[in-house]
C-alpha cells in the first residue's frame, strides 16, 4: 500500500512524540483538595437546594400516604385531564389519586407525564433516568410537564456514584442508555435569548419520598 507524503509525516510526528518522554507538568504541584467537593449537609437538603436552584420544583413527603395526597392535590390545582403513567411500580399510587384523568394511549397528547427514575444527584440537582424503565426517555421529555416520583433511598452524591448504583441495580444488564435531567428544558440558541421548554418539559416536578 503506497503511503503519502503528507501522511508520512504525521505518522512520523507520531512515532517521535510516542518514543520521547514528556515531563510531568507543574511537578511541585500538591493537590490539597478531592475534584468533587464533599458534602456539607444532608443530602435531601443538597439535592433540594439545586433542583430548585434550576427552577425545578421539589414537593417532600414524609411517606406514601402523603404522595398520594400532595399529588392529588396537584393534579386537581393544575387541572391537569390527560395523566401518562405506565410504569408498574408507579401504578399502585397514581391510580387512586387519578380517577377518570389517567390517559395511557396517546403520550404525545397527555398533559403530563409521570415517572420513577433510577436515582437522584445531589450535587448537580439531576435525575438520573435510563432505557431500562418503561418507554426509556420518552416518557419525561415529550409531554410539557414531567413529573417524578422518587424516594429517598435513591438519593446519591455525585455523578459516579449514581452509575455506579445503576451498575449494581442492573449487573451485566445495564442500561443501554442514561441520561440525566437536570431542571426544566432550556436553550439560549436563538438570538442568546434563554427559551424554557423547547427541547423538552417546560416544567419538572420531583416528589421526594421518605423511606
Amino acid at each position: 500500500m503506497n503511503i503519502s507524503p503528507s501522511r508520512e509525516n504525521i505518522l512520523k510526528r507520531v512515532r517521535q512524540a510516542l518514543a520521547t518522554d514528556t515531563p510531568l507538568p507543574f511537578p511541585q504541584r500538591e493537590v490539597s483538595e478531592p475534584v468533587v467537593p464533599s458534602l456539607k449537609q444532608e443530602i435531601e437538603v443538597e439535592f433540594a437546594e439545586r433542583f430548585t436552584a434550576l427552577d425545578g420544583k421539589f414537593i417532600y413527603c414524609i411517606n406514601r400516604q402523603e404522595l398520594a395526597f400532595q399529588l392529588g392535590s396537584l393534579i386537581r390545582k393544575m387541572d391537569w385531564e390527560k395523566v401518562y403513567c405506565v410504569e408498574e411500580k408507579l401504578r399502585p399510587v397514581v391510580d387512586p389519586v387519578l380517577g377518570h384523568r389517567l390517559y395511557l394511549e396517546d403520550l404525545g397528547g397527555s398533559d403530563v407525564s409521570i415517572t420513577g427514575c433510577e436515582c437522584l444527584v445531589a450535587r448537580t440537582g439531576s435525575i438520573v433516568l435510563s432505557s431500562a424503565q418503561t418507554e426509556g426517555r420518552t416518557a419525561s421529555v415529550y409531554a410539557p410537564v414531567h413529573v417524578c416520583i422518587a424516594y429517598s433511598s435513591q438519593l446519591v452524591y455525585d455523578i459516579g456514584d449514581a452509575f455506579q448504583r445503576i451498575k449494581n441495580e442492573h449487573g451485566d444488564a445495564f442500561p443501554s442508555l442514561v441520561s440525566f435531567a437536570t431542571g426544566p428544558s432550556r436553550t439560549a440558541d436563538i438570538e442568546k435569548t434563554l427559551v424554557v421548554g423547547v427541547h423538552g418539559p417546560k416544567e419538572v416536578y420531583l416528589f421526594l419520598v421518605e423511606e
